[in-house]
């Protein structure tokens, strides 16, 4: 079933979108690379400490030898060509274990935080997706977008922890909700605010790449320039002609989207839509 546009508002038209190069965002997965970055810092730093006399190694600060593995673990993470937004994690993460030794934590705490950590972005390193909560007033622009008095499919690619979903079914009781997300955390909770209060939505755990997006009839992504690409060339393939598709902020690299809307939740703040 097709979902013709509707003529709720008139969309503000691109005379030019700026489009992000596909080369810019690297498809190979960045944790061996940070796990090379701060290996080879710890052997740089433990080959510097060996030709440093015993004496002045002893009395020197940890955090002095912590901060210095940072700043080589940086200086390694651009020659690996990993991407900025790594540069305070490679800096920071020898000193912030070493800081937190200070608080006399227990192991147990160490490995909540880990596990606690990894229930909310497991699989960020395969799918390049952060966690994203849509905002109301975006929401309220996608059901804008949405077909009126008749039934319809929608798919929310990484649906979090459901907003999206449980927003739409009120705003558009017709419609038919599906949602699929790969963390353990969120996808459990969606999962229960589905089962627990929105009738017409279905939540799936895995990856969005294992769907058939041709089964919907708009398809919405809040996701990552690193996954616009892969997810474009998804979309041609599979969604029908006429089907919607929404993207909550970014652009596909080299695919002017056919039209834009603001969303009110910012001076910046844009869908953009492409029909198929």
């Amino acid at each position: 079933m097709k979902a013709p546009m509707p003529a709720q508002p008139i969309p503000e038209r691109l005379a030019g979108a700026s489009v992000e190069s596909a080369g810019a965002y690297s498809a190979r997965v960045p944790l061996p690379r940070a796990a090379a970055a701060q290996a080879g810092a710890s052997l740089a730093v433990l080959a510097l400490a060996a030709l440093v006399p015993a004496q002045a190694v002893a009395g020197s600060d940890v955090m002095f030898w912590a901060l210095l593995q940072g700043i080589v673990a940086v200086g390694l993470s651009r020659g690996l060509r990993m991407e900025p937004w790594w540069i305070p994690i490679h800096l920071l993460f020898v000193p912030g274990l070493v800081w937190t030794r200070g608080f006399d934590l227990s192991p147990a705490f160490a490995l909540s935080a880990f596990g606690l950590l990894a229930s909310v972005y497991w699989g960020v390193s395969l799918t390049r997706v952060p966690l994203y909560l849509s905002n109301p007033a975006t929401v309220q622009a996608v059901a804008n977008l949405l077909p009126q008095g008749r039934s319809f499919s929608f798919l929310d690619l990484g649906c979090g922890l459901g907003g999206v979903l449980a927003r739409l079914e009120r705003a558009r009781p017709v419609g038919r909700y599906y949602g699929i997300e790969s963390a353990p955390l969120p996808f459990l909770l969606s999962w229960l605010r589905a089962a627990t209060g929105a009738r017409s939505c279905r939540i799936r755990w895995g990856d969005f790449r294992d769907l058939d997006l041709g089964r919907y009839d708009v398809v919405y992504a809040y996701l990552s320039p690193a996954a616009m690409g892969e997810m474009w060339q998804q979309a041609r393939r599979e969604m029908r002609s006429g089907s919607l598709l929404i993207s909550n902020s970014f652009v596909v690299p080299g695919v002017p989207p056919s039209f834009s809307i603001a969303t009110g939740a910012g001076e910046d703040a844009k869908l953009m839509l492409w029909r198929m």
